[in-house]
C-alpha cells in the first residue's frame, strides 16, 4: 500500500472571526479553511485591510475565531488552555515582526536569550551568541536597540525566532520599516536560514516580489480565501 501523507503541520479549520460594536458586525475573515505540510513557505498576500495579519495571529493562538479551529501539529490551540497553549506557541513558534518587537533595556544577546531563557534552557547564552553570529552580528552581542540600525534590528529579531529552532516561522510583514535594499537582505537572509533549519515559514507580505519567493501564495480579498 502506498505510504498515507503526512499530517499537515497548520490545518485552518473553517475560520471566521468578526467584531462588533455600537455600528453593527464587521467580518473580517470568512470561513478560511487550508492545510499547509511541514517545511513549506507561504505567503499570505492581499490588500490593506483584508484580513492577512488577523490571520496570522489566529495561527499563532494569539487571537480567537468565533468559529472554526486551528491545528498546530495535530493540536487544536483553542481546545487548550491559555497557559498550555502558550507553552506550545513558545515550544512551535517563533515570530518576526515588522516593528522588531525588541525590548529595549536589552541588550542584542539578552534579547536572544529571552526565549531559551524562558524554556529553562541552560545553554541559552552560548546559543545567543551563535545565533547571532549567523546572521552577522557577533560585533554587536552588547549592542541595545536603540544603539542599531534597522536592518541590524531585524537581524537581531530573525535571531531571536529561530535561536528555539522552531517548527513554524511566522512573520508579518517582516521588511515593511526597513528601505529596499536593506529589506532584500534581510529577505535573503531569512529564506538561506529558513532552509536550511526545514523551518514551515507562513508570511504576510505586501511585496509581490517576495510573495514570488515563496512555494505558495494564499490570496485573500475582504476577509475571504479567493486563491490557495
Amino acid at each position: 500500500m502506498p505510504d498515507s501523507p503526512p499530517e499537515p503541520i497548520i490545518v485552518v479549520d473553517h475560520v471566521t472571526r468578526s467584531v462588533t460594536d455600537s455600528t453593527g458586525t464587521l467580518t473580517i475573515l470568512h470561513d478560511i479553511d487550508f492545510s499547509l505540510p511541514a517545511r513549506q513557505s507561504t505567503a499570505i498576500v492581499g490588500a490593506s485591510g483584508s484580513g492577512k495579519s488577523t490571520l496570522l495571529a489566529i495561527i499563532a493562538g494569539l487571537d480567537r475565531p468565533n468559529a472554526g479551529t486551528v491545528r498546530l501539529a495535530g493540536h487544536d490551540i483553542f481546545a487548550l488552555g491559555e497557559d498550555p497553549r502558550a507553552a506550545l506557541r513558545a515550544r512551535l513558534l517563533g515570530f518576526v515582526f515588522q516593528s522588531f518587537q525588541l525590548l529595549a533595556h536589552l541588550s542584542a544577546l539578552e534579547n536572544v536569550m529571552l526565549p531559551l531563557e524562558l524554556l529553562g534552557r541552560r545553554d541559552a547564552r552560548a546559543k545567543a551568541s551563535e545565533m547571532l553570529s549567523r546572521v552577522g552580528l557577533a560585533q554587536r552581542l552588547r549592542h541595545y536597540p536603540r544603539t542599531l540600525s534597522g536592518g541590524e534590528q531585524q537581524r537581531v529579531a530573525l535571531a531571536r525566532a529561530f535561536v528555539v529552532e522552531p517548527a513554524v516561522l511566522l512573520a508579518d510583514e517582516p521588511t515593511g520599516s526597513l528601505d529596499h535594499a536593506t529589506g532584500a537582505q534581510v529577505m535573503a537572509l531569512m529564506f538561506e536560514m529558513n532552509r536550511e533549519r526545514g523551518t514551515t515559514l507562513v508570511m504576510v507580505t505586501h511585496d509581490s516580489a517576495i510573495a514570488a519567493r515563496c512555494e505558495r501564495q494564499l490570496v485573500i480579498e475582504a476577509g475571504r480565501l479567493v486563491s490557495r
